[in-house]
């Protein structure tokens, strides 16, 4: 195993979590920062003994020793050109999810990943929890028998909600759902989407920001072999420990079921000051000391090692690209209020 260089551009929540797993990884020769916020850089440049710090990514492309780049830039707009360049310069990438805004941007990210011969994956990070990959396990050992449904709920704070949509026009579909569409797609391969049909439901969003906003997405998704199944996703729970998520998921099979509580109440803190939390309730998860709790971290080890080791990563941008689609099929069901037929 040969010790690589990483270029990490954005170094907010994701991108720190990133940064501090990569400097504590034996298998990262040197660290090399971009982030627009002189004090978060500064902040994580001297957490993680960076190489290199700069406001301007694009000082880190002119760095021939970087040999991938993790793209955990906002607002999501910039995900496209920045990861154009990355692969126009023949490195590995590691983007934050979504792929793209548009589906010929996805389309030409892919063909360049395919030309350079270089790994490009997304981060869907939920692949990496156990309770997930349990899941995916049960299918395919055939534990459960064939898939026949599946339901997945997730919801998150409104403070977070308020801090995606401020940044992006994006949906909760595009947002918050796209982790279980790709989860759940993922779960039932071979089968492919064929329809869609979705509605968006308001109320507190709206009527914080005065913006058109839903509070949830409702999608259901039915596949070529038959099977069908809802994603629930939102984003305007009331305020708790910060960037509080909760998930449950039901997966029915011909031979069995498997339910999944992952809604992060299994610990519980209660102080004078704060009343009840529940912390390491975060999707991504947090650093507890010499731990980590959650899925994050595993994911940017995963791709870390594809790089250094020549390995296969486990989300393809093909993949993403299936799940970029469904959900922009969602938006356009929800506007128009009747199914969606795929491909697009």
């Amino acid at each position: 195993m040969k010790q690589i260089n990483i270029g990490i551009i954005g170094t907010g929540w994701c991108g720190g979590i990133r940064a501090e797993t990569c400097a504590a990884n034996p298998v990262v020769g040197s660290l090399h920062l971009a982030e627009v916020k002189p004090e978060r850089l500064a902040e994580v440049a001297k957490a993680t003994g960076a190489k290199t710090a700069s406001r301007d990514y694009r000082d880190l492309l002119k760095i021939d020793e970087i040999d991938a780049y993790i793209i955990s830039a906002t607002p999501e707009t910039l995900h496209y050109p920045m990861t154009r360049e990355c692969l126009l310069a023949g490195k590995h990438v590691f983007l934050e999810k979504p792929i793209a805004m548009e589906l010929h941007e996805a389309d030409e990210l892919i063909a360049l990943a395919r030309k350079h011969e270089v790994k490009f994956t997304i981060g869907y990070s939920q692949r990496f929890n156990p309770k997930y990959a349990y899941v995916k396990k049960s299918i395919t050992d055939g534990t459960i028998g064939k898939p026949v449904s599946a339901l997945v709920s997730r919801h998150v704070t409104r403070s977070l909600g308020k801090k995606i949509t401020g940044r992006t026009k994006l949906s909760p579909a595009a947002m918050e759902a796209t982790h279980d569409l790709d989860f759940v797609l993922w779960c039932l391969e071979p089968a492919k989407p064929v329809r869609v049909y979705s509605q968006v439901n308001y109320g507190a969003m709206k009527a914080a920001t005065g913006a058109d906003i839903p509070d949830t997405q409702l999608i259901t998704v039915t596949m070529d072999n038959g099977i069908s199944f809802m994603i629930n996703a939102g984003w305007s729970l009331p305020p708790g420990y910060p960037n509080f998520a909760t998930t449950w998921i039901e997966m029915i099979g011909t031979e069995g079921a498997l339910l999944v509580d992952d809604s992060h109440r299994d610990v519980v803190l209660n102080t004078t000051r704060d009343g009840m939390r529940l912390p390491m309730s975060s999707m991504p998860g947090e650093f507890v000391d010499h731990a980590y709790a959650g899925p994050m971290k595993a994911e940017t080890v995963h791709f870390i090692e594809a790089v250094a080791c020549d390995r296969p990563v486990l989300v393809t941008p093909e993949q993403a690209r299936q799940v970029m689609e469904v959900y922009i099929a969602a938006d356009l069901s929800a506007e128009r209020n009747e199914p969606v037929t795929l491909p697009l």
